[in-house]
């Protein structure tokens, strides 16, 4: 694959994800900008806050846009590194296959998938020290492993904690089984020559590419997201009524992905082989 021809993609849209319970969730952030210098902006959220339908609903509603949409959860489990997505579990050939399980397996509320990982716990998942060593779910995708030999600090398989992405990522897949056949989903589905794409981000690394230093990923202050918005060649934003981490991170994600679009080795990463973009994906940003 390689990079979008220039123009293709005239809007760029960030998500910052939820996997917790219920149907209004204060998690979810949805941030757009159009092509060129203008500051990233929020989409006002219903009244009550975004549910997870809602977005798929905002999302579908503008499918024939020209939008690239990042979406801040693991796309799939690992794969490649065991043979299985949940090994003795499932057979599923790929992706897709996977995004079907899964929703066929969680009758949570508003795509959630709380009640899939709490039947599997001590098996596939890690919800706390009665399912015996964490060191026994830590298990990686190929995108998440660094080219140094480190890893990123959470794997799907890890439900405990506050940088855990397990509950956001199994509800996401949900929504990528909605999505599937009606957006294209990148890399499991090539660019298309038109309408909306979506793909998996890690805001850690728009941060990072923001000048945002590393360990210190979160940005709670107006003159600290202009900072970072002007390393991405934004304009300074509106002020928000509030600034937490979820309006920020989406913010400044949208306005990176305007700035990476067009390069070609983020569309042709190290790694990404014909099994590793059907049964795993990959996250946008990882060269």
């Amino acid at each position: 694959m390689s990079a979008p021809p220039p123009g293709r993609f005239t809007e760029f849209v960030a998500i910052d994800w939820s996997g917790a319970r219920g149907d209004r969730h204060r998690g979810i952030a949805v941030a757009r900008c159009d092509a060129g210098v203008g500051a990233p902006e929020l989409v006002a959220p219903p009244p009550r806050g975004w549910s997870r339908a809602e977005v798929l609903d905002w999302l579908m509603a503008r499918r024939d846009r020209a939008m690239l949409v990042g979406f801040d959860f693991s796309f799939a489990a690992p794969f490649v590194a065991r043979g299985a997505h949940l090994p003795g579990e499932t057979d599923t050939p790929d992706a897709r296959a996977l995004w079907r399980y899964v929703d066929a397996a969680s009758p949570d509320a508003d795509l959630g998938a709380a009640s899939f990982l709490e039947a599997r716990r001590g098996r596939h998942f890690y919800l706390g020290a009665a399912d015996g060593a964490k060191r026994d779910f830590l298990h990686w995708r190929v995108c998440e492993v660094a080219h140094d030999g480190t890893t990123k600090p959470s794997t799907v398989y890890d439900a405990i904690g506050a940088a855990q992405v397990a509950k956001a990522s199994f509800a996401g897949m949900r929504l990528l089984h909605r999505l599937d056949g009606q957006v294209a989903i990148w890399p499991f589905d090539p660019v298309p020559a038109r309408g909306a794409l979506v793909v998996e981000i890690y805001t850690a690394i728009a941060a990072r590419d923001a000048g945002v230093p590393r360990g210190r990923s979160k940005v709670r202050d107006a003159a600290a997201l202009d900072a970072a918005l002007a390393a991405l060649g934004s304009a300074p934003h509106r002020p928000l009524t509030r600034y937490d981490d979820h309006a920020t991170d989406a913010l400044v994600t949208a306005a990176w992905l305007r700035t990476r679009v067009g390069h070609d080795r983020l569309w042709r990463p190290r790694g990404l082989t014909p099994l590793v973009a059907r049964t795993e994906g990959w996250t946008f940003g990882v060269a």
